[in-house]
């Protein structure tokens, strides 16, 4: 919208950069350009102003597919105008002189002109088109389809209009068809998930097994160990044990070399004493040999008297040594001597002598 001053029976406009405004004067062109700004009489202006720069226009429009589903398309169309000059002439672009306001709509006609014509050509589009391959491919069909179409429509190229582009943004079906058409989709994705959650307890339930496995093995392997350490340990304890029965078995054979040694030497010994003992007795004997019987008698009754025990007095009685005389085959030897004497001394015992040394 361009901006007037109004000062006294003068007025100035003052234009923009994106505006083309054109000024008649009398059915003649005055100022025609954009960015202009200029003094004018209100009585005698004819002024107008063309918008150059690109406009965007949204579109949203119901289409039926070839198998009656409804769509919802939208899209939104770039254009601009190219020929101000002949845009003025065939679209009331005039503004108030005190306002600088379009005193019609030129922006809504061709807006409208632009959402007909896109219309028409995605609605000849789609009536011939699937809902699938509408849903599927159908954006960029419309896309091209109505370029296309506005790029070849002679009404706006005379009334000096340019479209730059075109943009489908959606097409949509129906609430309920579009969650009935998504429900396929949902289910295969539905199954991926399952197959997947399938796939991941398969995987969980074969590392397990794995896992069981090897602390099967483990298990084996220690047990494994176990086996040689008791094999080991036996066999330690049986070399421990006739490490031990041979040292016991050594020293048992020392011991009794030892002790064989010394039942020999005490053998030895004993031979030796008693072959001194037995030369001594032959000895003895020999020097008792050669003695009369009441030497060897009164011998005799020294050695018994020496193992007795300690006697004081001793009577011996003719009684008593009768049979004890008689028994030793003393009786010749006894009558002589008795007759020399008449008294025997034994022995170990003491004779009383009288003067002279005599025996009494």
């Amino acid at each position: 919208m361009a901006d007037i001053v109004r000062i006294a029976f003068l007025r100035h406009l003052r234009g923009r950069p994106t505006a083309h405004v054109r000024h008649l004067r009398r059915g003649k062109v005055v100022h025609d350009g954009t960015g202009l700004a200029f003094w004018f009489r209100p009585l005698t202006a004819v002024l107008s102003e063309v918008p150059v720069d690109d406009r965007e226009l949204p579109l949203m429009f119901h289409a039926r597919t070839s198998d009656f589903q409804d769509l919802t398309v939208q899209a939104s169309v770039t254009f601009r105008v190219a020929d101000p000059v002949l845009a003025t002439s065939r679209l009331d672009f005039s503004i108030s002189l005190a306002s600088g306001q379009w005193t019609g709509t030129p922006l809504e006609q061709i807006g409208g002109l632009l959402t007909e014509t896109a219309q028409q050509h995605s609605l000849a589009l789609l009536a011939v088109t699937p809902l699938a391959d509408a849903l599927s491919s159908g954006v960029a069909a419309v896309r091209d389809r109505v370029a296309a179409g506005l790029a070849a429509d002679r009404r706006l190229t005379d009334t000096g209009i340019e479209v730059i582009a075109v943009r489908v943004v959606a097409i949509r079906p129906e609430p309920d068809m579009e969650k009935a058409l998504q429900t396929p989709a949902r289910e295969l994705v539905q199954q991926e998930a399952d197959r997947a959650t399938y796939e991941r307890r398969a995987l969980a339930v074969e590392r397990e097994r794995v896992i069981g496995e090897n602390e099967m093995q483990s298990q084996i392997e220690l047990a494994r160990m176990e086996e040689r350490l008791v094999v080991q340990r036996g066999a330690n304890a049986r070399r421990q044990a006739e490490e031990a029965a041979a040292a016991n078995r050594t020293e048992t054979e020392a011991q009794a070399d030892r002790e064989r040694r010394l039942g020999d030497a005490r053998a030895h010994t004993t031979r030796v004493s008693g072959e001194a003992a037995g030369a001594a007795e032959t000895a003895r004997v020999s020097a008792y040999r050669d003695l009369p019987d009441a030497t060897l008698l009164g011998l005799t009754i020294k050695e018994l008297a020496g193992s007795l025990p300690q006697i004081g007095t001793i009577v011996l009685t003719p009684d008593l040594l009768t049979p004890l005389l008689a028994r030793l085959g003393l009786g010749d030897a006894g009558d002589g001597d008795a007759g020399a004497g008449g008294q025997a001394q034994l022995p170990g015992t003491r004779a009383q002598r009288g003067p002279g040394g005599q025996p009494q």
